[in-house]
């Protein structure tokens, strides 16, 4: 239990350059309490104590503004940054070194008692906002940008952008810092738009060369 402890603290030192102290962390983060709580709450889910399972898991939510079901699972070295607004549905699994935004939601799109949240595979990052709904899973190394809907699968060490998410890249070299740089994601549409541009400017050229042909073949007759 201590060496996971350590592991959640050490973890946050990793990925918020903001943490000065060890007291800071322990005190001050609520990303971790959530996580810590959701330990406890799933303690008691798998041994079928739901009441105490809900009640813990409904007092971390009161003192964190986090909902995590005791029912999830959830991986080592987990965390939830800021993490107001994070809502974490009873069936998802989330594996080791996971990163966590503000806003987070890994929902469910079914009311059948079945696997109906996601499973996010190991070192996944997800940007604030971000929704990810459905049994399906997000690959090892992948990361979602901020305020995307993710409704289908995403592949290992893929980008995913957008409402609703499409990825803009795919088989990328997996980083060695799980963080998410918001700022350089790629935007699809601006991409496209590009292409376009990039086409328009071909037709002219094409279009100014068949002009000038078409000149001097008149001068050519006129002679």
């Amino acid at each position: 239990m201590f060496k996971r402890i350590r592991e959640d603290i050490n973890a946050v030192f990793e990925r918020d350059p903001a943490a000065r102290s060890i007291l800071e962390v322990i005190c001050c983060y609520p990303g971790l309490h959530a996580v810590w709580m959701q330990r406890i709450s799933h303690w008691f889910w798998v041994r079928r104590l739901y009441f105490l399972g809900r009640l813990i898991s409904h007092i971390a939510r009161f003192l964190t503004g986090i909902e995590i079901h005791p029912g999830a699972v959830i991986g080592r070295r987990v965390f939830i940054d800021h993490g107001m607004g994070v809502v974490i549905g009873e069936t998802a699994e989330i594996g080791n070194d996971v990163t966590l935004y503000h806003g987070v939601t890994l929902g469910g799109v079914s009311l059948e008692k079945v696997k109906r949240h996601p499973t996010v595979e190991d070192n996944v990052v997800i940007g604030s906002g971000a929704k990810v709904l459905g049994p399906f899973t997000v690959g090892k190394g992948s990361k979602i940008g901020s305020n995307s809907v993710v409704v289908k699968e995403v592949p290992p060490n893929a980008t995913v952008v957008g409402v609703p998410g499409r990825m803009v890249m795919t088989g990328e070299k997996p980083a060695e810092k799980t963080d998410l740089e918001h700022g350089k994601l790629p935007d699809p549409e601006a991409k496209a738009i590009a292409c376009l541009f990039d086409q328009i400017r071909e037709l002219e050229r094409k279009y100014n060369e068949l002009a000038r042909d078409q000149e001097a073949l008149k001068q050519w007759l006129e002679r």
